[in-house]
This record gives C-alpha cells, structure tokens and sequence, in this order.
C-alpha cells in the first residue's frame, strides 16, 4: 500500500501551528471493540502510521477488521541540504497527522482482548506518542 496523503489540497504548505489541549473528536471507540488511544500530543507521520498498521496486521495474521482513525493532512517542508538561509519556505516533503490526548488512533474488532492487546503493544512502539489499551465499554 502507498504512504497516506491527501489526494488533492486547498494549500501546499502550511504554517507549523500549536497542537494544545486534549481531543474533543475522534475520542471514543466508535467502530471496533478496542481501541489504542494516545496519552500526548505530537505529530504523527504517514510512515509510522504505516508501520503500526503493518504490526497489527501482521500479528493478528490478517484476521479481524481495523480502522485507523487518524489521517495525515498536514503537510511539512523541509529545505534541502546546504542551502542557505532566505529564498523561501521549502518543498512539501511528508505529511502528518497532529494527534492529541485522547485521539483514538487505531481501532479492531473480531480478534480476542489478548490478540489486541499484543497487537496493540507492538504498534505502540512504532508511534512517536504514548498510548493506552480502551475497550468500548469504558465510554
């Protein structure tokens, strides 16, 4: 599967902005039975989202069904090596996601609470943010 980015954009670059506060959206297990939920805020890239997605998948062996809640948006540039100050912004490079406390970022359903678990733990490691085991019924 291809990285994730926006098929097409209102804006090329965008300003860097703030990432405060905790998630008033997309807060909630909505669509699987478990979910893994993020403890701070931070940038999240179209490849770690990725590689998580490619954790779970692979340890579940392609069994259950998943969401992936978060989608990379925002654009970040980066100017090239060497390249001296002024002249401009750079060139849109990667895209990511802004994820706050609270952002459920993947959810699963149809596997055990153990099989998510582990799933889970796995995909923790490749996000750049803590995060935290829910299940449906603690909302």
């Amino acid at each position: 599967m291809a990285i994730m980015a926006p098929r097409r954009e209102a804006h090329r670059k965008v300003r860097k902005g703030k990432n405060k506060g905790v998630a008033t959206r997309c807060n909630t297990v909505a669509f699987g039975e478990w979910g893994l939920m993020s403890l701070d805020n931070e940038r999240v890239t179209a490849r770690q989202i990725e590689a998580a997605r490619q954790a779970i998948t692979r340890y579940v062996k392609r069994g259950g069904k998943i969401w992936i809640r978060i989608f990379p948006h925002t654009p970040v540039s980066k100017k090239p090596l060497d390249v001296k100050m002024g002249s401009g912004k750079g060139e849109p490079q990667f895209y990511v996601a802004k994820v706050k406390p609270g952002t459920v970022i993947f959810e699963i359903a149809d596997v055990t609470e153990e099989q998510a678990r582990e799933a889970f733990r796995l995909a923790g490691h490749k996000l750049p943010v803590r995060v935290k085991f829910v299940k449906k019924e603690e909302f």
